[in-house]
């Protein structure tokens, strides 16, 4: 027969199991976690941050936890209990020193990563490489993606390519409410605002095809708003763009209004699109915010029209 202390025993067994099975269906751990499987560098340095960063915080919170387990059950009341009963103590300078000092050297070493890695990482930053980095321009609409490769004179919807270990400079804004641009296994998102031109620079390592998305709710479509992005070898990148150019139409200025009416959409391909249109889209919401695309180079262009 089973005592009343093996039945909270099991009832707690039972209780952890199921926050446990709680925790990894809610952060997806039973699927392929993409975040952790990086294919750039800078999604390499995020992952690392992350670790790092975890591995610091379980210093404290692992110990604390099984600490809370050994000293509930150590010092459960039970017959028979013989312990010393001191309810006037209440300080330990060794104790104080323990877990007061530990957290906060952990704190520090933590702030001091978290600096230095958000410096690194800061999204405007030019990549360090020997190869000259790629152009694409993104516009968020009403629930797809728009890419422009002002370079190449085409564009894209919801399907974006590039050539493999090219830095990429990801010009960003939205023809919409706000959203987010992501490509987790390259790098961390990068909002997409009207009125504003965000820079977020990313780079694939090798070849594939990534999973790309809005990673902020939008309205009714939302969920629709991914898109393929592909790393291939540059030879590859070259015969997509000379296809792209021979047999898709062009985008025109109606085409586009057309386009930025909210619905959801297919993979589309564009052989031109009206010269100037990133910067139009931008400047149209007469915002003076510009993160990595100054005014100046917006005016620039619009002046070479």
């Amino acid at each position: 027969m089973k005592t009343p202390q093996a039945y909270k025993a099991l009832r707690w067994f039972a209780s952890l199991s199921m926050m446990v099975l709680v925790l990894f269906a809610t952060t997806g751990c039973t699927k392929n976690m993409i975040v952790l499987d990086p294919k750039g560098p800078i999604a390499e340095q995020q992952r690392d941050l992350m670790l790092i960063s975890t591995i610091l915080c379980a210093v404290v919170i692992v110990p604390v936890l099984i600490l809370t387990a050994v000293i509930v059950w150590r010092y459960r009341d039970k017959k028979g209990r013989k312990a010393k009963y001191k309810p006037n103590w209440e300080h330990s300078t060794k104790l104080e020193i323990i877990w007061w000092g530990i957290p906060i050297i952990i704190i520090i070493a933590l702030g001091v990563i978290t600096v230095k890695g958000t410096y690194a990482l800061e999204p405007s930053k030019p990549l360090k490489s020997d190869v000259k980095p790629i152009t694409i321009q993104v516009t968020s609409l009403d629930w797809k993606w728009l890419f422009q490769y002002p370079e190449q004179g085409i564009a894209s919807v919801n399907y974006v390519q590039f050539p493999e270990n090219v830095p990429i400079r990801f010009e960003i804004t939205a023809d919409s409410p706000m959203n987010s641009f992501w490509i987790p296994q390259l790098g961390g998102q990068m909002y997409a605002m009207s009125g504003m031109a965000m820079t977020l620079h990313l780079q694939a390592d090798e070849k594939g095809e990534y999973m790309g998305s809005g990673a902020n709710f939008t309205g009714r479509e939302f969920a629709k708003m991914y898109f393929t992005a592909n790393a291939t070898s540059q030879e590859a990148f070259d015969q997509w763009v000379s296809e792209v150019k021979t047999s898709s139409p062009a985008l025109t200025l109606d085409g586009y209004k057309e386009l930025a009416k909210p619905a959801a959409s297919d993979v589309r391909m564009f052989s031109a699109f009206p010269k100037g249109l990133f910067e139009m889209t931008v400047t149209k919401y007469a915002s003076s915010h510009n993160h990595g695309l100054s005014w100046k180079d917006i005016n620039k262009i619009q002046l070479e029209e």
